[in-house]
């Protein structure tokens, strides 16, 4: 007779004496009958559900899904709930959150009697989150994504979630477009449900957690309101089961070959730089020596996927035309043979994909753009790196020379930029000091600094910006981000005057500050640290142990795992 597997949630609802007693009976308060207590698999339901992130409030109605899936499989499941960061709604960045909930996913995880985690995720910073703390616990686990909301529409015309933002937002300040109609845009753009409808962050992510197989295939593509997520989180909730009984846990999925996967994909997805910081972090987490420069592994690969803010088209033009699937078949030949949820390699995957519309999803040999990943930059302004993405900046400004603009903090950038008699040219490289990590603190979205309105006013749409701070992933220009180390902890990009020289050449991967060693070294002696650390509370221990850009801006305790064992009981 074969032998059943004895799980981990046993040690809390299989256990005699008073400890058995007390989980049983509490957990019966729910009115759950006794005879689901009798082995099977126990499966957490970790939501990001809140009604403060939108991008997410689907998440209520995809767990119920979920639950059938794993009820139908022969589980138990049991939700759980988590914080939800709300890219739009929070201040001052959502990023200052993400490491808070990993480890709020991460301690959760652990401390319940569960075998698998379902992880429902959507806006940007939720699903890194939840993959570092699963990461760190190392459970099977599975996601689903919330999935893009509707296409937007404004007067007869298709609008892009953020995309449309910066672009309205310039002609406001142009003077073409008026106040009343930026305003009346607001409803158009944001029609359902969902996370971005363009290729950002949140898309975008969504995309590399179904290339690197912890989530079903058309996980990012389909429409939160479409009833194909609902029934695909049905299947997620089936699948969860099946892994726990094949113990088939998370660090069986996230190797090296499937980061490496996520970073060819994501170039000719035409993806967001943001995955750059998010792909390091849970690569500390699940112990994948994963570095900044492996990121030029994609640096040669077309973009394929016509979607903006590369491209023009909107996610719902991406699902119809085949998803994440149909892009795996385009570069199945560049792909690392790698396992993912279903049990099957991520070639297999990319053998049944099919592309129903050639022109949002291209082919090999007819690209959106050739050679258009992500540049990792380096020189004496960014000795441990910085990064661009050419798929959304203007070609002519990828290599460049000019004068700098300085500004030493995002507040002075908001005060200057509309000033007519700011002394810049379309050729001056605009530079932004203050926003890293611990200096923001956060490392917040302002990158993609506004181009200033004199030159808005002339025609000026693009301009060379340097920061050590990130942007949306919706947003577009030649932005260089990430610089590392950040200017708060005295990275030579704090050395930056106005008037000195910066010359980039993004196809050769350098930037360079073209001032004499000894004048930066006198400019290092007289630099002075500003007061940034925040006295108390979350802030204040994010800033003493926050990493910088280039290894994923996790904090330093949390790098690396603890597993799922947990000793002693509570009573």
């Amino acid at each position: 007779m074969e032998r059943k597997q004895r799980l981990r949630s046993q040690d809390w609802f299989g256990s005699g004496g008073k400890d058995g007693f007390i989980h049983r009976s509490s957990m019966k308060m729910q009115g759950l009958p006794d005879h689901v207590f009798d082995g099977r698999p126990v499966i957490g339901i970790c939501n990001t559900w809140s009604e403060f992130n939108p991008c997410n409030a689907g998440l209520k109605g995809l767990a119920e899904a979920v639950k059938r899936g794993i009820w139908e499989a022969g589980g138990l499941p049991l939700e759980f709930p988590v914080g939800s960061l709300g890219e739009d709604q929070m201040r001052p960045t959502a990023m200052l959150f993400r490491n808070l909930l990993a480890m709020q996913v991460e301690e959760s995880i652990r401390a319940h009697g569960m075998d698998g985690v379902v992880l429902l995720a959507g806006c940007d910073k939720t699903t890194p989150a939840q993959l570092m703390g699963a990461a760190s616990v190392d459970l099977p686990t599975i996601m689903i994504s919330a999935g893009p909301a509707l296409s937007g529409n404004f007067r007869g015309r298709t609008i892009a979630s953020g995309t449309d933002v910066w672009k309205f937002s310039e002609e406001v300040r142009a003077g073409t477009m008026s106040m009343k109609d930026f305003v009346a845009a607001e409803s158009g753009m944001s029609r359902s449900v969902g996370v971005c409808n363009t290729m950002g962050t949140a898309s975008t992510m969504a995309s590399l957690v179904e290339v690197m197989g912890v989530a079903l295939p058309m996980n990012s593509a389909y429409p939160a309101v479409d009833a194909r997520r609902f029934a695909l989180a049905h299947l997620t909730g089936n699948r969860i089961v099946a892994m726990v009984r094949e113990d088939l846990r998370l660090s069986k999925i996230l190797t090296r070959a499937s980061f490496e996967n996520a970073i060819l994909a994501n170039a000719a997805l035409g993806g967001s730089t943001n995955a750059i910081v998010h792909l390091l972090a849970i690569a500390g987490r699940i112990g994948v020596d994963l570095k900044l420069d492996d990121f030029n592994l994609g640096s040669d690969v077309p973009l394929l996927v016509n979607c903006l803010p590369s491209g023009k088209h909107l996610m719902e033009e991406f699902c119809n035309a085949g998803g994440v699937p149909a892009v795996l078949a385009q570069i199945k030949g560049m792909l690392r043979d790698a396992l993912t949820v279903e049990g099957r390699s991520v070639v297999e995957v990319a053998a049944e994909g099919e592309c129903f519309n050639d022109d949002v999803i291209r082919a090999l040999d007819n690209p959106v753009r050739p050679k258009a990943g992500i540049r990792v930059l380096r020189g004496n302004i960014a000795p441990d790196g910085a990064v661009i993405k050419p798929s959304a900046a203007t070609e002519s400004l990828l290599v460049h020379e000019g004068e700098a603009y300085v500004f030493s903090s995002v507040e002075e950038m908001k005060t200057k930029i509309d000033d007519p008699d700011l002394p810049v040219t379309a050729d001056t490289v605009l530079v932004l000091q203050g926003c890293g990590p611990r200096g923001y603190p956060g490392m917040a979205e302002v990158g993609n600094m506004p181009i200033p309105a004199r030159l808005v006013r002339e025609g000026v749409r693009d301009m060379l910006r340097i920061s050590d701070a990130r942007m949306s992933g919706t947003a577009f220009g030649a932005v260089v981000l990430h610089v590392s180390p950040e200017t708060s902890v005295g990275g030579p990009l704090a050395l930056v005057k106005t008037g000195d020289r910066i010359r980039m050449n993004a196809y050769e991967g350098t930037l360079e500050l073209l001032v004499s060693q000894d004048e930066l070294e006198k400019r290092a002696k007289a630099w002075v640290q500003p007061r940034t650390v925040t006295p108390r509370g979350f802030v204040k221990l994010y800033q003493d142990h926050v990493m910088q850009a280039h290894t994923g801006a996790d904090l330093d305790f949390l790098v690396g795992a603890s597993g799922d064992a947990v000793v002693r009981e509570a009573h």
